[in-house]
Formats: structure tokens, C-alpha cells, sequence
């Protein structure tokens, strides 16, 4: 009765069922896995943002595919006011980076067609393109005390049917950036690349060898992806934008002027959400920035766990004793310690074991429950 792009096991994994019978038994969970910064404790400039969607212009309707006038030209000053020059005729705006990724799926493959995608990684990738009937094949990105593409296994996944290869910048969950020597290398593969930077603004460090974005890239074809739900805190708030160049303008232009999806009160608001949200921003990247200082000072040298080397994002990854899978440790620490962590399966780590932290969690409930993730840890792995 129904497409097979939707064959998917909806049944819920372990982890959600004793989640859920905590939350019915009234448990006081703490969740280290909060991304949602809405519910973050940030301190949001209300008044403005409730202003921001009151403009008179929403009544009308102006349908333009690309994007009003003015939003373009709010994107372009978001990257000019970071040394880039962008002109607006090269950005579309979209209802989403989801939506982003269906528009260039559509622009860039065939059914059947491949795109390559790194791992660990955002854990959507595979839904959105099968939605498009794209097949995802992942590309490791290796650790050795710092994160890099894997180029020996990324060239050996390559076929005739490869359209682009996505990168994301800095990547979630890991934090690692794309250097620049990288970027050399996969520019001189010639395949298009999706560039996913929604957490670049989010640095934790500084580094000379970094990329921060792809916009300043002319071939092969480059398309950069961002939007408001991370670089202003407002997920709520549905706008994201392509940044393309060349003949793909055009032909995304065909794209979206079939859906028209992006809401006239949005666009009409992004110039004052973007100047709303760099307060949130900037909160955010001092929790994020805390968060993990605090980590770090928590892993003394005899602690049997170790945190991963991590450039930006909102994400830490803390490696553990394998004396237990990681859903066991995941169980484990929800059910005797009322503390909720991801495992690294969520995100397709290769190896075992690691746990996901959001560094966007309150740092109370980030203190408290890591407190009991290391004692946990510690206790469940000491000698008998």
C-alpha cells in the first residue's frame, strides 16, 4: 500500500521504553542529551523576536522561489559580517537544512544514485535521501587524538553512480572541523560537495589549518547549508538557506518555485532574527565552552574514561570501558542513576564504546549527572 522509501523498523528501541517509563513514574531524570536550546535555560530577547513576525508585509503575498530581496540580503550580511563575500543572488532560502538536502538530492542524483556521507554522523542522512530514493554510503572519519576524513576508504567508495559527497562542518557529533588541506583533496576529486555548517559558528578553539565554510569554493560545485535553529538558537523559527554558485542556482530555482514552502512572516523577520539571536549565540557558546571545561577537569589521569578531541558544535564524546555494550551502559545509567546519555550507535561509530553528551545541557543538570556517569563508570569497572 505504501512507497517502499518509508520501509522503515518504527518500533521503539530500548533506550525510548525505559525513558518513557521513567518519565510516567514521575522519575527526576537528568537529560545530557538536551539539544533543544529553547528548553536550554538561555535567556531569550522576547519582546524582539515577537516583534521580528508582526511585520505588516505578511499579509501579502509575494512568491518569489529564491527568497525575498531583503532575506537574501540578511544571509548575505550573516557571512559578510565573518569576511565572506556572498552575493545574494546565490543564496536560496529554504524552509530548513532538511529541506536543503531534499532540494540538492533532487538538483544532483538520479533515483538510484549514490550520495557519500561521513561517519559517526548526523543520523538523518539516511531518511532524507531515501525520501529522494538516493542511497547513502558513509565515508569513516578516523581518530587518532584528532578527527580526520578517512581518504583511502572516501575514494574506494566511489562509483560511476556517486553525485556528492556531504560533508558537515564542524561534524555532530564529533566537533572536528574540515581542514584545509582536506578541502585541497576533496576539491581535486571533482564531485560536487554538501557542505553542512549549521555549528560553525560555535568553535571551541582556535585553528589556522580550519574551514569554516565552503562559500569562497568555486569547483567543483559547492553548496553551503546553515539556517536560524542553530545560529540563532531558534529551531522553531523554520528558515535555512542553500548557498550555490554556477548553473545550480538556476535549476534550484526550478526546485523552488514547485513548493514555494517558505513562510512570508519568516523571511520577513530573518534581517531582526538573526540580529535577535546572536545574544543567544553568544550563551550558547559560554555553556558550550563551560560544559566542556568541566568534562575535561572531571577526567582525572587514573578516570577510565576519556573525552574525544572536539573543535566546535554543541557535542561531546566520552569514551568508555567496553566492559559493557553501550546500550548497556545507556540502560544501566538511566535505570539505576535517572542520568539519560546517547549511546555512539546513534551516530554510527565504527567501534565500542561511547557516549554522546550535549554540551548545551544546563550546567547544573551537566555537573550532576556526569558526577554520576563517572561514578557509575568507575564503580561498574573496577576489579571484583
Amino acid at each position: 500500500m505504501f512507497s517502499s522509501r518509508l520501509d522503515w523498523d518504527l518500533r521503539p528501541n530500548q533506550l525510548s521504553i525505559l525513558l518513557d517509563a521513567k518519565r510516567r513514574a514521575g522519575a527526576p531524570v537528568l537529560d545530557l542529551t538536551e539539544s533543544n536550546p529553547t528548553r536550554a535555560g538561555f535567556q531569550y530577547p522576547g519582546a524582539q523576536i515577537l516583534e521580528a513576525i508582526r511585520d505588516p508585509r505578511s499579509l501579502l503575498y509575494e512568491p518569489l522561489p529564491a527568497g525575498s530581496v531583503e532575506a537574501r540580503a540578511a544571509v548575505a550580511g550573516y557571512y559578510r559580517a565573518r569576511g565572506h563575500d556572498v552575493a545574494p543572488e546565490r543564496i536560496l532560502i529554504t524552509a530548513s537544512t532538511s529541506e536543503s538536502y531534499a532540494w540538492l538530492f533532487k538538483l544532483l542524483a538520479n533515483p538510484g544514485d549514490e550520495v557519500l556521507v561521513p561517519r559517526p554522523s548526523y543520523p538523518l542522512f539516511e531518511f532524507l535521501a531515501a525520501l529522494e530514493s538516493v542511497r547513502v554510503v558513509q565515508y569513516p572519519l578516523r581518530y587518532d587524538g584528532a578527527w580526520s576524513v578517512d581518504f583511502e576508504a572516501l575514494e574506494s567508495r566511489l562509483t560511476p553512480r556517486t553525485r556528492a559527497i556531504v560533508l558537515v562542518n564542524p561534524n555532530n557529533p564529533t566537533g572536528s572541523f574540515l581542514k584545509r588541506d582536506e578541502l585541497a583533496r576533496l576539491v581535486a576529486l571533482g564531485i560536487p560537495l554538501i557542505s553542512d555548517e549549521v555549528f560553525s559558528d560555535y568553535e571551541l578553539r582556535q585553528d589556522p589549518a580550519r574551514v569554516s565554510t565552503l562559500v569562497d569554493v568555486e569547483a567543483p560545485l559547492a553548496f553551503c547549508l546553515s539556517g536560524l535553529s542553530k545560529i540563532a538558537g531558534l529551531p522553531q523559527m523554520k528558515l535555512g538557506w542553500i548557498v550555490a554558485g554556477g548553473p545550480a542556482v538556476e535549476r534550484l530555482e526550478l526546485i523552488a518555485d514547485t513548493y514555494l514552502s517558505v513562510s512570508a512572516p519568516m523571511q520577513n523577520a530573518l534581517p531582526r532574527l538573526i540580529e535577535a539571536g546572536a545574544a543567544v549565540q553568544r550563551q550558547i557558546a559560554r555553556r558550550t565552552a563551560s560544559n566542556l571545561e568541566l568534562l575535561r577537569q572531571a577526567l582525572g589521569a587514573d578516570s577510565a574514561c576519556r573525552v574525544l578531541d572536539v573543535e566546535g558544535g554543541w557535542y561531546a564524546t566520552l569514551r568508555i570501558p567496553r566492559t559493557r555494550t553501550e546500550e548497556e551502559w545507556t540502560l544501566l545509567l538511566l535505570e539505576r542513576e535517572n542520568v539519560l546519555v546517547q549511546p555512539g550507535f546513534f551516530y554510527d561509530f565504527e567501534s565500542e564504546a561511547y557516549l554522546v553528551l550535549s554540551l548545551l545541557t544546563p550546567p547544573e543538570v551537566f555537573r550532576e549527572g556526569l558526577a554520576r556517569v563517572l561514578t557509575s563508570v568507575s564503580r561498574e569497572s573496577a576489579p571484583s
